[in-house]
């Protein structure tokens, strides 16, 4: 099976974004350019870096069937996931980089009073997660095309927002925390699940992994606190980052 997720990875991952938006001015920190770009970089990746990690290359619709694969229940636990995202009934509920709604539909039972926000840049994957809400009268489900710089939300409208195995492929991570800091409620939560970048056992390339130590500055310098990380997951890292109450 891990030889068979990493050639799938690899495959996949390297497919080009869709969607692109208008670019904005690049943001600075401390008077110099947040951003940096390399001539020389993994084929991997976009040739940008933030922090020293270099973006990865997003995955395209054309994957959509991978991400519903039937071992991602056994490899990535996504019922227990949400059991764990600690959701009240009436939560709002951001899936940043919704994909199919692999984990939408699974969120959207556990909160009956509240809603989920399914968040894509791609038209195509938005009408996967439409065409089976429709299906599957999932009222509480409602979709969301953002850009590669801004999700769109509104400001204080979420409880909590769940991003699997995609912040690493945001091309402007500043902008888009920016965003996703501003759209969450005073005490709203991050769950952040990426693959773990210290293990090399785990079979993924390495610009699709990434270590907690990485996961902290890039989530702390968007303004949020570290909460806590849950380990049960075979291969991911399940990391828990909070707005703090006074912002």
């Amino acid at each position: 099976m891990a030889r068979s997720l990493s050639f799938l990875v690899s495959l996949f991952l390297g497919i080009g974004m869709s969607c692109t938006s208008a670019q904005s001015p690049e943001p600075k920190r401390d008077g110099k350019p947040v951003y940096e770009t390399r001539e020389k970089h993994d084929p991997d990746g976009i040739g940008k870096f933030y922090m020293g990690r270099e973006i990865a290359w997003v995955m395209g619709h054309q994957a959509a069937a991978w991400l519903e694969r039937p071992d991602r229940e056994e490899t990535e636990l996504p019922q227990r996931v949400v059991v764990e995202m600690d959701l009240k009934p009436a939560d709002v509920v951001a899936d940043i980089g919704a994909g199919t709604g692999y984990f939408t539909f699974r969120i959207s039972p556990l909160v009956p009073q509240g809603k989920v926000i399914a968040v894509d840049i791609q038209p195509e994957m938005l009408e996967i997660i439409e065409e089976r809400r429709d299906r599957l009268k999932a009222r509480n489900v409602v979709t969301l095309r953002g850009t590669e710089q801004d999700t769109r939300l509104p400001s204080e409208s979420v409880d909590a927002v769940l991003m699997v195995d995609a912040y690493h492929e945001f091309s402007h991570p500043v902008e888009m925390m920016a965003g996703i800091f501003k759209a969450l409620k005073p005490g709203g939560r991050v769950i952040l699940i990426e693959y773990r970048g210290e293990d090399p056992d785990v079979p993924i390339k390495k610009l699709h992994k990434m270590t907690v130590d990485q996961a902290r500055r890039e989530m702390e310098a968007a303004g949020l606190k570290w909460s806590r990380k849950k380990d049960f997951l075979p291969d991911q890292h399940f990391m828990v980052f909070e707005k703090p109450l006074n912002r």
